[in-house]
């Protein structure tokens, strides 16, 4: 290794003046270690080496560390170390680098994913999660190698979300609560978890080991659990009873309350799901795809006073712009704002009543296995948050059986009443 020998230091490298012709100072205190200075001034430190296992007959490979300015003297050295003890391990730094150049982004793996990894997603899911990446993921770290993301880039990332870094100015255009517009601990930890199904995906397709947002800990979920009091349920009765003109928006909401069904599902439901004779709604589609609804009385005579328009198969057939009949309803929102304002509701969604229905169900003494499965509910973790109300019938009925034991104990006669949602106290 031609040049000149002087150990690496701050002070020789600043002395260390352009020449007519490249040259190398090779440090005197770890050997393969040096200092390249170009004819232009510019100086990059570099460590050479022969691969491992092949002797002399290996060429020397020179492999560049990076500009000094960039590094000072003690920080290339460190990675020269790192790169010369890589070497004795059997690697190959210099192969390292360019099969790291060769490998993806997690911008190109997000594209790879939505085009081979979303197979069993429905539509409405992948729009949302093509908004999460284009929003936030590819902008916080889509440059970066896929093999190089690790649990803190994950974690920094999720804060950035939560703190608005890539929130988007509202345009007027999307909903304040897309995920396009805003950030937001929920918008951060839902990013986090499609960010994790990615991964999971290259970890697959052998693009990586492990996952790096496994360990990773999200907020906590803060969805409303806002349920209508019977107070508030009479309120909101009387409000439906006196709106005026928008027969089908009423009929949509008192379903969402006799149902717990979704919005969409109400609003897009056609004849052919509803089944009289047995009671239920047979829906070919939802967000957790085919699913019963099963109906109670109150809400098959809804459904039996809507009059059914010949030129749609939808309950609740829509209008176009020049009025003829296109598609199904959407205006539930609109009529759910004027409703709310007459019964003096001013913290409510219409999603709320699917979680009023919920728990009326849980308070009424159904379990939770009982309600998940009229909700539709994949996953028993969603039905979880309303086992604090399921509780209550519980706590009656212990609370009524230790009251007897505690009589027979104290030499009292008593008798144990089974406990049912009719049973009088």
């Amino acid at each position: 290794m031609a040049g000149k020998s002087e150990k690496i230091t701050k002070r020789v490298v600043d002395a260390a003046g352009p020449e007519s012709k490249l040259y190398r100072v090779w440090d005197t205190e770890l050997k393969g270690f040096g200092l390249k200075v170009m004819p232009s001034g510019v100086k990059t430190y570099i460590v050479v080496y022969r691969p491992y296992g092949g002797g002399r007959r290996q060429p020397v490979k020179e492999f560049t560390i990076g500009r000094h300015g960039a590094l000072t003297p003690d920080e290339a050295r460190r990675e020269a170390l790192r790169r010369l003890a890589e070497v004795q391990a059997g690697g190959n730094p210099q192969e390292s680098r360019l099969q790291l150049r060769r490998e993806l982004t997690v911008s190109e793996l997000c594209d790879q994913y939505m085009a081979e990894g979303t197979g069993t997603k429905k539509a409405s899911t992948l729009r949302s999660d093509l908004a999460r990446i284009n929003c936030h993921i590819k902008p916080l770290i889509g440059n970066l190698k896929v093999s190089r993301v690790n649990r803190q880039d994950v974690a920094r990332m999720m804060r950035d979300v939560a703190t608005g870094k890539t929130a988007a100015v509202h345009d007027g255009k999307r909903k304040r609560t897309d995920s396009m517009a805003r950030g937001g601990q929920g918008t951060a930890s839902r990013t986090v978890g499609l960010l994790g199904g990615i991964f999971t995906y290259a970890v697959r397709a052998g693009l990586r080991s492990e996952n790096p947002v496994h360990g990773v800990e999200r907020y906590k979920d803060r969805q409303s659990q806002r349920y209508l009091s019977g107070e508030e349920l009479g309120r909101l009765g009387v409000a439906l009873a006196g709106v005026a003109g928008h027969a089908q928006g009423v009929a949509v909401i008192r379903l969402l309350i006799l149902t717990g069904a979704r919005k969409g599902e109400i609003e897009g439901l056609r004849w052919a799901e509803v089944d009289f004779g047995q009671s239920c709604l047979w829906l070919g589609d939802s967000k957790t795809g085919q699913k019963m609804i099963p109906l109670g009385s109150p809400a098959l005579l809804v459904l039996k006073e809507v009059a059914r328009h010949p030129q749609s198969d939808f309950v609740f057939p829509g209008r176009g712009k020049s009025g003829e009949v296109s598609g199904h309803f959407v205006g539930t929102p609109k009529v759910w704002k004027e409703v709310c304002a007459a019964a003096g509701l001013a913290d409510v969604r219409l999603h709320d009543l699917r979680h009023t229905f919920a728990s009326l169900a849980a308070g009424g003494g159904q379990s939770l296995p009982i309600i998940g499965k009229i909700l539709g509910h994949s996953d028993v973790k969603t039905t979880a948050r309303y086992a604090h109300l399921a509780d209550d019938p519980l706590k009656i009925a212990a609370n009524r059986t230790a009251e007897a034991a505690a009589a027979a104990l104290a030499g009292k006669t008593a008798e144990v009443v089974p406990f049912t949602s009719k049973s009088k106290v």
